[in-house]
């Protein structure tokens, strides 16, 4: 989850020395008129809420450009590191579970994993964010990750497109792939599942663009129940929750 850190607000020019401020040699004990430095709490997640190319390490595994995801699986694993602010996003067939280990990502669940469906010869993009559920600490603050999940992924969606640049530029038409938000939790309120519209537009919309676009009367995709070729992958590559999040 987002962390919390203190940056205080240093005063533009430096304090002066007690003999600038006194033309005596003697210490006046007048209290300064300057209020002490206030600190600034700010929570985040995945840093920054711009997107920041520099800080992004792309990690390609098994896979490149040139497959397109409705023939060959795609997935996307993003992650977090605390110490140096620097994203960490795995393109890979499967989700990339070594990424995901560890006691601080395990503590935190901050992780963002996607996957490329194409469902009835339609492709679409599929985000799980986790919210609350397996211990008591993420189910304390599940209204506060929900909005911060919300207002982060414009970022992490830019993080998707950028580090998978070279297959959107050789499928375009991708770009125009809908995009659900699954958010998992085990309070009903905050389990649903959203849709933020293409892929072109979900990476930079607005809290008002968003409820806009909620508002769509776009249906979530099913595969169909049989075997076919119209649907691709044939089962999720993403092991979550075996009951599904509601549409909202």
């Amino acid at each position: 989850m987002g962390t919390l850190s203190f940056a205080p607000i240093l005063p533009t020019k430096p304090r002066p020395s007690v003999f600038e401020q006194n033309k005596s040699p003697f210490v006046s004990r007048r209290r300064s008129k300057k209020k002490n430095l206030p600190i600034v709490p700010v929570a985040r997640l995945f840093g920054p809420a711009i997107f920041e190319a520099s800080k992004l390490k792309v990690l390609f595994l098994g896979v490149d450009e040139k497959k397109h995801p409705g023939k060959l699986p795609r997935t996307y694993t993003l992650t977090h590191s605390d110490i140096t602010s620097k994203l960490t996003l795995a393109i890979s067939q499967t989700i990339n579970n070594s990424q995901l280990q560890g006691w601080a990502n395990k503590l935190y669940r901050d992780e963002v994993v996607a996957e490329w469906k194409k469902v009835k010869g339609k492709m679409s993009l599929h985000v799980h964010c986790h919210i609350s559920g397996g211990h008591f600490l993420l189910d304390l603050c599940a209204r506060l990750r929900y909005f911060i999940f919300c207002k982060e992924l414009p970022v992490v969606l830019k993080a998707f497109v950028h580090g998978d640049g070279n297959l959107l530029k050789n499928y375009p038409e991708l770009q125009e792939a809908l995009v659900w938000v699954y958010f998992h939790s085990n309070i009903p309120e905050f389990n649903k599942v959203e849709c933020w519209g293409p892929l072109v537009e979900a990476g930079s919309q607005q809290g008002g663009k968003k409820q806009e676009i909620l508002a769509s009367n776009w249906e979530l995709p099913h595969p169909c129940p049989d075997n076919c070729d119209c649907c691709f992958p044939p089962m999720s590559l993403i092991q979550w929750s075996q009951e599904l999040p509601h549409q909202n």
